[in-house]
């Protein structure tokens, strides 16, 4: 089974930019490679930040970058969105009863659970939460998998990443959130966004993976403070296989991009 990841398009409306760059021609290319190279996909899982603003216009110029995308996708919701005109736009997204962004999918003999860790309210300002209500849901999702293998998938990381501005806006409640999923040990494998740069490792015992931006990145400078830095680096996006034997977490940036060639070269 093959998932493909993408976070962070912050789409503004069509003529806008961000530092310069625009993130609707960003994602159309990102979703144009995603089709060439991975027409195999079971789905398709997009980590939050969809706009910039929250605006319904942004929500709409995302339903129609979306619309040719062939594999059935899963939008999350993080700091940079609005909640209700996220439904308005996307009125058939799954939610749970206290009106949260949250879905269990099925992958195979996996599951895909995401979650909604937006917090409108929040201080420090872009940070995340997992509320009782979203903690609870967690809990009987991870109760109803039966012991099956499952990702966890989020938009705000639950783990420091050493982007000391990023660490300051990550889940408030991280460590309420690994006391519960320590408790069961079929959760393999955390997916995030939020922090626009590819970063993997272990939290608390569970392997970890934060990707690319579909649009612009965070600058690889280990301690900078503030969280509003960004750079002009190539997008990218994640494939995650779901084997028999575990998880494989694969990364592409899509330039400068090279041909495939033969060269006689024997590793």
């Amino acid at each position: 089974m093959k998932l493909i990841v993408l976070t962070d398009p912050h789409l503004v409306e069509v003529e806008g930019q961000i530092i310069g760059l625009s993130p609707v021609k960003r994602l159309r290319q990102v979703l144009e490679h995603v089709a060439k190279f991975h027409p195999d996909a079971a789905h398709m899982v997009v980590l939050g930040d969809l706009t910039h603003h929250g605006r319904s216009a942004q929500y709409a110029l995302l339903r129609d970058c979306l619309d040719g995308v062939k594999a059935p996708v899963s939008l999350m919701l993080g700091n940079h969105d609005d909640r209700e005109a996220f439904f308005e736009a996307f009125p058939d997204a799954p939610h749970t009863a206290s009106g949260h962004a949250q879905h269990v999918v099925q992958l195979g003999h996996h599951q895909l659970i995401c979650l909604d860790s937006l917090d409108p309210n929040a201080k420090p300002q872009h940070s995340g939460i997992l509320c009782g209500d979203r903690m609870a849901w967690l809990r009987d999702a991870l109760v109803a998998a039966n012991g099956a293998p499952v990702t966890v998938a989020l938009h705000h990381p639950t783990f420091s990443t050493g982007l000391d501005g990023m660490d300051d806006i990550r889940l408030r409640n991280d460590a309420e959130f690994h006391a519960l999923i320590a408790e069961f040990p079929n959760v393999v494998q955390l997916l995030c966004g939020h922090v626009h740069r590819t970063i993997s490792g272990g939290a608390s015992g569970t392997p970890f993976a934060t990707f690319k931006s579909t649009c612009h990145q965070s600058p690889l400078t280990l301690g900078l403070k503030g969280s509003d830095h960004s750079i002009d680096e190539a997008a990218g996006y994640g494939i995650v296989l779901f084997t028999d034997s575990g998880v494989i977490v694969h990364h592409d940036d899509l330039s400068p991009r090279g041909e495939p060639t033969v060269d006689g070269h024997s590793a």
